[in-house]
């Protein structure tokens, strides 16, 4: 009876370990791409409505830096472009007196043809008349040319101004804080009100839509995969189950490396192997760091 108690143990445990056998081709952890998001002026931190574990859509304003200063010089600069330009002379009604010269010159210069003509006037008279509309027209050309040149120089004047100005729009432009991907706060760095410097890191954001698996495979193994191939992925499930997910490798080391720590045993780790990328569609239910396993084909 005792002898039939133990075989009857013994098959079952062994059942139990046949089911949860399977071989696995790699194991690894997920990862996603993941993006620090940092501070691209420079103040006090007015505005910042991001928390963590929220989903921000991609270009959308998320913060505010204080850019008063900005505003304050950006006026300043315009008015002093205002000042320079309004010194620039108004050439029209100077060049408009000659014109009028010229034109009454030119009325005279017909009138006294028509007398030369009928031998009422002398030569004399017209090139006198001549004369003086060649003086007129000179000095038209002078005064053009003056009044040119220094509407020029005061434009000129003006345009390291008009350069600072578009500098400080510029940096009025990033005072805003932009989340510049569809994805989720992972960490948070900042709070509102803090002042922060160029540079500073506010907030960590991945897009955990599609999550990648960081797995290693040897040197033997390298003959069975390829970039753009159709794996299964396994994660763990209770009762000693697994959950498969469709994969897709994007990416196969060309180097070697040791066995991450994380991923085996002390005297696997001192193997060689081959890091690689399985991209995953994430229903929200795989994590970051969470363990994997992988198959290259269905079993």
């Amino acid at each position: 009876m005792k002898a039939f108690h133990f075989a009857l143990l013994f098959c079952t445990a062994l059942c139990a370990c046949n089911t949860n056998k399977h071989t696995s081709d790699a194991y690894g952890n997920f990862e996603a791409v993941e993006t620090i998001v940092g501070a691209e002026g420079t103040g006090k931190l007015l505005v910042f409505g991001v928390e963590e574990g929220m989903v921000l859509p991609a270009d959308t304003i998320v913060g505010w830096i204080d850019s008063t200063q900005l505003h304050l010089k950006k006026t300043q600069l315009q008015a002093n472009i205002k000042a320079v330009l309004s010194k620039r002379p108004d050439a029209q009604p100077q060049l408009q007196v000659i014109k009028e010269q010229i034109a009454r010159q030119q009325i005279e210069q017909q009138r006294i043809t028509n007398l030369l003509k009928a031998h009422a006037a002398t030569p004399k008279q017209l090139d006198d008349i001549n004369a003086q509309i060649a003086i007129l027209e000179k000095q038209y050309k002078s005064l053009a040319s003056s009044l040119e040149t220094q509407v020029s120089g005061y434009n000129s004047e003006t345009q390291p101004l008009q350069a600072q100005v578009a500098q400080v729009a510029d940096q009025l432009t990033q005072s805003r804080v932009v989340n510049p991907i569809h994805g989720t706060v992972l960490v948070k760095y900042v709070e509102r009100g803090e002042v922060v410097t160029y540079g500073k890191s506010l907030y960590k954001i991945a897009d955990l839509s599609e999550i990648i698996l960081r797995a290693y495979v040897g040197e033997t193994q390298l003959g069975q995969v390829k970039i753009g191939q159709q794996v299964t992925v396994l994660t763990d499930m209770p009762d000693g189950k697994y959950k498969e997910w469709p994969g897709t490798i994007t990416w196969i080391s060309d180097e070697a490396e040791f066995t991450p720590k994380i991923i085996q045993t002390k005297e696997e780790r001192a193997n060689l192997v081959y890091a690689m990328k399985v991209k995953v569609k994430n229903d929200g239910s795989l994590k970051i760091g969470m363990p994997a396993e992988l198959l290259f084909s269905k079993k």
